[in-house]
C-alpha cells in the first residue's frame, strides 16, 4: 500500500484524538436520588428511638438485645419503622440522605458530628427543642442529649432529612 499523505495522517489522528476524548468525557450526573420515608414515619422514629434509652453502647452493635453503636441504632430503627435498609455505617448514611440546615431540622431527622477527626464518624436522631438521641460508646448507653452543649454544637457536621421534597 502506497504511504499516505501527512496531512491525511493528521487529520486521521485529530480525528482520533476526538473519539477518544468523547469517550473520556465525565457522564452527565441524573439527579441524586436519596433515601426517603413516607410522611409521617419520622414521627415514628423518635418514638421508637425514646424506646431505646438506657440500651448498652456495643461497637458494631445493630440490635438492641447485643447493644447499638450510633449508626447501628439510626440503621435499626429505620428497619423496624419501615422495613427498609439503611447502611451500618454514619458516613454512608450521611451520603445517601438529603443534606438540610439545622434551623430546618424536624424530630425525625438525622445529626452527624465529627467526634474523631473525621466527618460524619458520629450520628442521632434529632427530637425537637436542640436534643437528640445517640448511642455513644462514653458511658455506654444510649441516651438524650443537647445540641446547646459545647462539645456537640461544636463538633456538628451536618444534618440530614429522611423526608421526601
Amino acid at each position: 500500500m502506497p504511504p499516505r499523505p501527512a496531512p491525511f495522517r493528521f487529520l486521521l489522528l485529530v480525528l482520533i484524538a476526538c473519539v477518544l476524548a468523547a469517550c473520556g468525557s465525565a457522564p452527565s450526573r441524573a439527579p441524586k436520588s436519596y433515601f426517603t420515608l413516607p410522611a409521617g414515619q419520622q414521627h415514628e422514629l423518635v418514638l421508637y428511638s425514646l424506646g431505646l434509652l438506657d440500651t448498652k453502647y456495643v461497637f458494631g452493635g445493630r440490635n438492641p438485645e447485643a447493644g447499638l453503636d450510633c449508626s447501628g441504632m439510626v440503621s435499626y430503627i429505620v428497619e423496624q419503622v419501615s422495613g427498609k435498609r439503611l447502611p451500618h455505617n454514619a458516613a454512608q448514611i450521611a451520603h445517601i440522605t438529603r443534606p438540610i440546615k439545622l434551623k430546618e431540622a424536624v424530630p425525625g431527622d438525622l445529626l452527624f458530628f465529627n467526634t474523631s477527626g473525621r466527618a460524619h464518624s458520629h450520628m442521632g436522631i434529632y427530637i425537637g427543642d436542640n436534643r437528640f438521641i445517640h448511642a455513644p460508646s462514653s458511658r455506654g448507653q444510649v441516651r438524650k442529649e443537647s445540641l446547646k452543649l459545647d462539645y456537640f454544637r461544636k463538633r456538628l457536621d451536618g444534618v440530614r432529612t429522611l423526608r421526601p421534597r
